[in-house]
């Protein structure tokens, strides 16, 4: 804590109360606000958690179905089947607002089929294994949006608790003891003010007092 550099006058002393009514008020909403951040980003981590384990199973199932098509199948005819792109993928990024903080919002669109070659010379191991690969893909894109969602919260919740901070250990205790400060000096100011005009009372009363002596004499 820190006593500001400031004159001690009641329109000091007001504006130091402006000023911690201000700061007490805004420590609030950013501390609610970082609760809120919190929570929502708490949420995200379960969910990221939860998602990553049913994409490595997605992982390992098309893994297994990719495996039993390469046995079942020549490796000319699977080469053949994947020298063309049958399908195109395109990604579109957009955002949403959540108490401040950018959320991703990715949008896959796709043009083609990747099941568009020659199912006379293929098994269904093929197409099941494309189907899970398909299948990985949009779980890895979901989890993607998810954790850069998880990653812009957890930034805003650093800057937002170093905001609290800056207001609840610093700029809010030197205000209060500013405040006391002036209102201490302003204190002795009125005290001496009253000493002052007790002093002056008594030496006019004296005075008159000695006049009023004089006259009698």
């Amino acid at each position: 804590m820190a006593v500001q550099n400031v004159t001690a006058t009641r329109m000091t002393m007001l504006g130091l109360k402006d000023q911690t009514k201000v700061a007490q008020r805004g420590h609030k909403l950013l501390k609610d606000k970082q609760d809120g951040l919190m929570q929502e980003f708490l949420t995200i981590v379960k969910k990221a958690k939860t998602l990553r384990i049913e994409v490595e199973a997605a992982i390992k199932n098309a893994n297994t179905s990719f495996l039993e098509a390469q046995a079942m199948l020549p490796k000319e005819v699977i080469e053949n089947v994947f020298s063309v792109p049958a399908q195109k993928l395109s990604l579109k990024v957009k955002t949403k607002n959540v108490m401040s903080v950018k959320i991703p919002i990715f949008e896959l669109e796709s043009k083609g089929n990747a099941l568009n070659y020659g199912l006379m010379q293929t098994r269904g191991e093929l197409d099941l294994a494309i189907a899970e690969f398909a299948k990985v893909f949009m779980l890895l894109l979901e989890l993607a949006e998810i954790e850069k969602s998880a990653e812009n919260l957890a930034l805003e919740i650093e800057k937002t608790r170093r905001r609290v901070n800056a207001l609840e250990y610093r700029l809010i205790p030197d205000l209060q003891e500013t405040l006391k400060f002036v209102q201490m000096k302003l204190g002795e100011a009125e005290r001496s003010a009253i000493v002052q005009v007790m002093a002056i009372k008594n030496m006019i009363e004296a005075q008159e007092a000695a006049k009023q002596a004089k006259r009698a004499a």
